[in-house]
Parts: C-alpha cells; sequence; structure tokens
C-alpha cells in the first residue's frame, strides 16, 4: 500500500540572480515499510528530496503525501504537529544534545509529546537497549564514539513510535563495523516493527543493504530498482 505519492515535485532555489533546479520534476510512491535508498552524487538533489519528504523544505511546484496528508501545505505548529507524531530523523552529524545524557536526549522528543515520565524512562531503556547502549543511559555524547552517537540518535528517532524514519547519509561518519552494526539495526526494526525507512545516502554498504535504490540525478530520477529478495 502506497504511504507516500510524490508527484510531480520541482524545488527551485534562488542563488543571487541564478535559479537552481534541484528537484526537476519528480513523481514516486513509495509502499508502508520500505527500506528504500535515494542514492546520486553531491547535488542530484536526493538530499532536498528528503527534507521536503520531511517537512523541513517545500516544494516549488508539485505535491507531496505523507500518510494521506499534503504536507507541502502544513505550516507553523500544524507541521511540527505532523512531523513529532509521524516522522522520525537520523542526520549525518547526529544532532544529539551536548548537555543532555543519552537517556534525556531519547527522551526528549517524548517530554515534547507530553508522554507520562514513568513510560518515557521504561521506553528509553527498552530503545537503548535495543540498540545496544543499554549500559550508557547517563554517557553525555562527547563520551560516545561516533557510531554510538548515531545509534542514539535511531533510538531517539524511533521514541515517538514514528511511522516513516528519514535517515540523511548516517553512515558518512562512522567506519565499517559501525555501519554494519547500525544497518542491521535499521533492518531488524523495519522488518519487525514495519517502520518505513527512506536513506539518502551515496554509500555503497547502504545500496546494498536497501530493498529498492532510487536513483537521482540532475534533479530527476534516472532509475529506479527494486531487489526481489
Amino acid at each position: 500500500m502506497s504511504v507516500i505519492d510524490i508527484k510531480n515535485v520541482v524545488k527551485i532555489y534562488n542563488d543571487s540572480e541564478v535559479k537552481v533546479h534541484a528537484v526537476n520534476g519528480i513523481s514516486l510512491t513509495i509502499d508502508e515499510g520500505e527500506f528504500t535508498a535515494i542514492v546520486g552524487p553531491s547535488g542530484s538533489g536526493k538530499t532536498t528530496l528528503l527534507n521536503m519528504l520531511g517537512g523541513l523544505d517545500h516544494p516549488t511546484a508539485g505535491e507531496i503525501y505523507v500518510g494521506g496528508t499534503n504536507i507541502g501545505t502544513l505550516k507553523g505548529s500544524k507541521l511540527i504537529d505532523f512531523r513529532l507524531h509521524n516522522i522520525g530523523f537520523v542526520f549525518q552529524s547526529y544532532n544529539l544534545i551536548p548537555v543532555l545524557t543519552a537517556k534525556e536526549n531519547v527522551e526528549f522528543i517524548m517530554q515534547m509529546q507530553k508522554v507520562p515520565s514513568k513510560i518515557r524512562e521504561a521506553r528509553t531503556r527498552e530503545l537503548l537497549t535495543q540498540v545496544g547502549l543499554g549500559d550508557r543511559l547517563d554517557s553525555r555524547p562527547a563520551k560516545l564514539s561516533g557510531g554510538q552517537q548515531q545509534r542514539v540518535a535511531v533510538a531517539r528517532a524511533l521514541a515517538s513510535k514514528p511511522k516513516y524514519i528519514l535517515a540523511d547519509e548516517p553512515t558518512a561518519n562512522l567506519d565499517s563495523k559501525s555501519t554494519e552494526n547500525l544497518l542491521d539495526i535499521m533492518e531488524k526494526l523495519n522488518r519487525e516493527e514495519k517502520i518505513t525507512f527512506i536513506f539518502s545516502t551515496h554509500d555503497a554498504r547502504v545500496m546494498k543493504k536497501a530493498r529498492r535504490v532510487i536513483t537521482v540525478e540532475d534533479g530527476k530520477v534516472i532509475r529506479d530498482e527494486r531487489k526481489t529478495n
């Protein structure tokens, strides 16, 4: 069943007097539970597309429906509320709050959702244990390796019980072992909890794990491959 519909989406940035067509008429559907990689060289439009899927940017033209909601029309508190309850984000730079512990970073989203403290604490412990960090709850980001910080970021993304996780170059700063561990965790969550994962990446290791690879170049989809296994 299609849960994301991208209809003839265009994104134009006005850089001084030059118009940059970052996304140029992309149409796609993404089904529930997909584990999809959007790939392409730097400047291809893949990150812009991912940002529009998450409501971090808005299309210049076209429509993006996420779970039946036209996310491009949401603004202010409605957009924040939609993201808070539907979408989890994992960024290349982790985006953890440095003064908070791993536990507090994961709890932060649930505090915004006004989840009761006992439920927050139990879910935080469960998630950090799930990503292999059950013994590092009280560690701040500076005391964690890059791979560990990214796993905290994944746990935080899952805390709100999102239907979709958008991951922008999540393995770019990780070594091979950390990348393999992180992708195994994400794949397990995808299969067991049916969360839809969409990656923006140029990492061959992510492409190998993905069950669908969408190649973007010059703002257009030039290839869309689904794996049969």
